[in-house]
């Protein structure tokens, strides 16, 4: 529903992504990065981009590559995401940190899934892994659910 305030207008667009067209940090959000004392480069760890030097050594265009997305690095990745809503680390843009016991257990369903879709299929080492990021986290929900 779009609300009318006289002038007819209808509504207002606004591009709020942090990249430009070219795949750089747009002038808007650089400057408030550096007015709150960061360093726009965290953006980019942030996001798993990792710049591609050579590219710029040759003469090319500056561009970037992610990581190589492994079973391991996948499961860390969603560990990394449920400790993130256990509230260990701090919000990248207020600084505070928040639990979110329901997107933690969904995040511990999601491993459950996993490892279900996956019995079988997994190297000792990947199945370890699963074992022991959801036992983890496992005791920490049940530990969490307990707090006020």
């Amino acid at each position: 529903m779009v609300e009318k305030n006289g002038d007819d207008k209808g509504f207002v667009v606004k591009d709020r992504r942090m990249f430009d067209k070219g795949g750089e940090v747009r002038e808007e959000d650089r400057a408030a990065e550096e007015a709150r004392g960061r360093d726009h480069t965290h953006i980019l760890q942030d996001t798993g981009l990792q710049k591609d030097a050579g590219a710029a050594e040759e003469g090319g265009e500056e561009s970037y590559v992610l990581h190589e997305i492994t079973f391991a690095y996948f499961v860390m990745s969603l560990h990394t995401s449920a400790l993130f809503h256990f509230g260990e680390f701090p919000d990248p843009n207020s600084g505070e940190k928040t639990r979110n016991l329901p997107a933690a257990r969904q995040t511990i369903e999601i491993l459950d899934v996993l490892k279900t879709k996956t019995t079988g299929n997994l190297d000792n080492d990947e199945s370890n892994l699963l074992e022991g990021v959801l036992y983890d986290l496992k005791m920490r929900f049940v530990r969490e659910s307990d707090k006020p």
